[in-house]
């Protein structure tokens, strides 16, 4: 057993520029506009797939999937990339076990939809994936409501062949 851990963070983009809010393989509509980003910005995911990565000794996401504009993972919804990392990891003799995602922010409200959230991740995982969230107390950019961050633990096993 290995495990890793991941990071993300992203500002909200700008109402001049509005995206859906997308967060653990959700959208969220009514929520307020979405993350900036070359992908759908969705911190959970990204910070799911470093840890994956990290635990398998298989670098990061940009290392997968690029950086920028023209990168293989721009336009990509968080949950196709998790599942694209998931084949990653097996084709290297890694299995995911389990997995938990603390997200950071002051919105969305997690709480309402931690069920939802934890099964997409969870499917796009293929392993058990828990989620928890908080507030920063107005403390940073999270606390000031100019985007969100999270962070993620996962353990992964070398597959027997």
């Amino acid at each position: 057993m290995r495990i890793g851990q991941g990071f993300d963070a992203h500002r909200f983009a700008s109402e001049d520029a509005p995206r859906e809010l997308w967060l653990a393989g959700l959208r969220w509509d009514g929520e307020g506009n979405g993350i900036e980003g070359n992908s759908d910005g969705d911190v959970a995911a990204h910070a799911l797939i470093d840890a994956l990565l990290a635990a398998a000794g298989l670098g990061d996401i940009g290392a997968l999937f690029g950086v920028g504009s023209d990168a293989h993972g721009a336009g990509m919804h968080g949950a196709d990339m998790l599942r694209e990392t998931v084949a990653h990891l097996r084709e290297h003799g890694f299995t995911p076990v389990s997995a938990s995602v603390a997200i950071v922010g002051n919105r969305p409200k997690i709480g309402r939809r931690r069920d939802e959230a934890a099964a997409a991740l969870s499917a796009a995982a293929g392993c058990p994936v828990s989620v928890t969230a908080t507030t920063t107390d107005h403390m940073g950019f999270t606390g000031r409501g100019e985007g969100l961050a999270a962070i993620a633990s996962a353990l992964v096993g070398e597959s027997v062949d």
